[in-house]
């Protein structure tokens, strides 16, 4: 297989800020991520394109049967038609500045083998240059347009009011259709969010899942996860059911974009150590039950080949990039919320990207936004933050829900709800009211079921105003969830710049003081674990009691890791070690001694 071009990816942000990122930077050899969440946007950005481009457009209207999947599958396709264009141009041109084929190598890590070779063409004349140039081009490589899905997001669609479609036109599985029978070459099935039985059998079911004769996937599937045992899981699930997992992208529970899946306490380091370890042990329990599944299915038992493992959330400069893949062994590493700041790369409107430029660690908070109900990253000021405030205060709270994308809550009986929506909350408020509860507690309860915004349209909106579409639906507000890390980039940047920043030949980060990416999210752990004793109940029931000392302890366990580890992280300066080292004994003291933290003793076994 041909080495990838580059050792980072882009993952997917929102809905609409990487929705169309493949057509601007995979024909360089760059991978990036597809959200397959909003076919209807995906269906008006696949009419500007043929517009732009001048080919016939041909609508998938709602009411046709099966239009999601087929809208998706349309887009994908015109997605691949786009790079594949690009791409083929690319390799006619001159190898001289201002074409694209001079920028893709000039983009390329200085540790790259093609890099070596182009640095070779440039220093050779006559035949042995025309020869070097032949292989360069021959040698040339497209980014991957990879998607994402979240497995929990599989809302019911209906036929009538109280008549669901099947549950394979759920919007997971209508998603997960729509990739497989797309044109897409070479590309994976990120599935995030934790593991859906139905949806992970339903993929089991696609022959696009099953290798050629040399193994090889032609649609892969990619599991985000943020420890092992979920890995593990979910890939024996599937192994059982006759998929391959090629990839588990591990994120950070806490230092991401997006939804926030905090872990007990496990810290970025020590679960890529278990992966390190466990590598080969993984690969010979998936790969039993895989050749199980598939000869018990009648197909030959292909060896699958390796598992890859990437790792994602937080890292900020080459040098931690670089020691993450090379002492971790893993096969990219992904720079997500650093993009939000390069309009030529993502869809996002000036006035949003103004927002970013200027947010700090204060203005990138976790919140509790998401009508999923898990914790979601937002930066104050947000315009649909304020269109939510808005409508609060002229107590009408709620979005008219034109998506339904997360309309999972059954509360009220079928159809379901999105709990960001006016409906289900005017409903809410009122059972609520008639509670009998403490007025204090009314209050409360009010306030955490209006905190909701519809994410749906928030996060896509952005996509429709920069390429000048139609958005009288949506409005004009956008919702935008960066990580934590964004704080420390403060300024607009193109492609080429944002490049150079991750392979060492510039330096972005404006905020000299930002900590090193495990001390950043050992720190949001322990804000976590604070808030997590402030809102348990007291007394301590035995289970919060356990629950926390398991944090805690995990928490201190992965202190004492990175303190052995620093004497292998030798790309980082004498200083910096001992900056992280003095850190990681402030961070201890106040595990062990924080009056907060003295709930019950460390057990022995960590004090060792």
């Amino acid at each position: 297989m041909t080495p990838k071009p580059h050792s980072f990816h882009i993952p997917v942000m929102g809905i609409g800020y990487t929705l169309d990122t493949p057509a601007k930077v995979a024909h360089l050899g760059i991978d990036s991520v597809i959200s397959l969440v909003d076919d209807g946007l995906m269906e008006k950005m696949r009419a500007n394109y043929c517009r732009l481009g001048g080919t016939e457009y041909t609508p998938i209207p709602v009411k046709s049967h099966d239009y999601r999947a087929r809208r998706i599958t349309a887009y994908l396709n015109l997605m691949q038609t786009v790079v594949d264009g690009k791409f083929n141009a690319m390799k006619r041109e001159k190898i001289e500045p201002g074409t694209e084929i001079y920028r893709y190598l000039n983009l390329l890590p200085d540790y790259s083998d093609l890099k070596g070779l182009y640095k070779s063409w440039l220093s050779e004349t006559g035949v042995e240059r025309e020869k070097l140039e032949n292989e360069i081009r021959e040698k040339l490589s497209k980014g991957s347009i990879d998607v994402n899905i979240m497995s929990k997001g599989d809302t019911v669609r209906y036929k009538s009011k109280h008549e669901p479609l099947p549950a394979e036109f759920n919007d997971a599985h209508a998603a997960v259709r729509g990739f497989m029978k797309s044109d897409l070459e070479n590309a994976s099935l990120i599935i995030s969010a934790g593991l859906n039985p139905r949806l992970f059998t339903f993929i089991g079911t696609f022959p696009e899942v099953l290798p050629d004769k040399d193994g090889q996937f032609n649609k892969k599937i990619v599991i985000k996860v943020s420890d092992y045992r979920s890995a593990l899981v979910q890939g024996k699930f599937l192994a059982q059911r006759g998929v391959w997992t090629s990839e588990f992208r591990i994120e950070s529970g806490l230092n991401c974009g997006g939804h926030a899946f905090a872990t007990k306490g496990m810290l970025l380091g020590p679960i890529l150590e278990e992966f390190k370890e466990k590598r080969a042990e993984l690969k010979e329990e998936l790969r039993a039950l895989y050749v199980k599944a598939l000869t018990d299915r009648g197909h030959a038992a292909v060896d699958p080949g390796e598992i890859l493992i990437s790792a994602q959330g937080g890292i900020g400069t080459k040098n931690e990039a670089d020691f993450l893949r090379t002492y971790y062994r893993l096969s990219s590493t992904g720079w997500g919320s650093p993009f939000l700041l390069v309009p030529e790369v993502v869809n996002i409107d000036p006035k949003t990207i103004d927002l970013l430029i200027k947010a700090d660690e204060n203005a990138i908070y976790l919140s509790n936004t998401s009508p999923f109900g898990i914790p979601f990253y937002s930066v104050k000021g947000n315009t649909k933050d304020e269109e939510k405030n808005a409508r609060i205060r002229n107590n009408a709270p709620g979005s008219i829900c034109p998506k339904r994308f997360v309309a999972l809550n059954t509360e009220f009986g079928e159809p379901a709800y999105c709990t960001a929506s006016k409906d289900y909350q005017t409903l809410k408020i009122e059972a609520i009211k008639k509670s009998g509860l403490d007025p204090a507690i009314q209050e409360k309860e009010i306030s955490n079921v209006t905190a909701k915004t519809c994410i749906c349209v928030g996060l896509g909106t952005a996509a429709l105003l920069v390429n000048n579409l139609d958005h009288r639906v949506e409005g004009d507000t956008v919702s935008v969830c960066p990580g934590p890390n964004l704080a420390y980039f403060s300024k607009e940047v193109g492609l080429n710049e944002m490049v150079d920043h991750i392979y060492g030949r510039t330096n972005l980060i404006t905020n000299p003081n930002r900590p090193h990416v495990f001390l950043k999210e050992l720190s949001l752990y322990i804000d976590h674990l604070k808030n997590e004793i402030e809102e348990a109940i007291k007394p301590f029931q035995e289970k919060q009691k356990m629950y926390l000392e398991q944090f805690r302890d995990n928490l201190l366990s992965g202190i004492d890791y990175y303190q052995r580890l620093l004497t292998k992280m030798k790309n980082e300066s004498i200083a910096s070690r001992q900056k992280i080292a003095d850190q990681l004994l402030i961070f201890k003291a106040n595990l062990l001694s924080g009056p907060q933290f003295n709930f019950v003793p460390v057990t022995s076994a960590v004090l060792k």
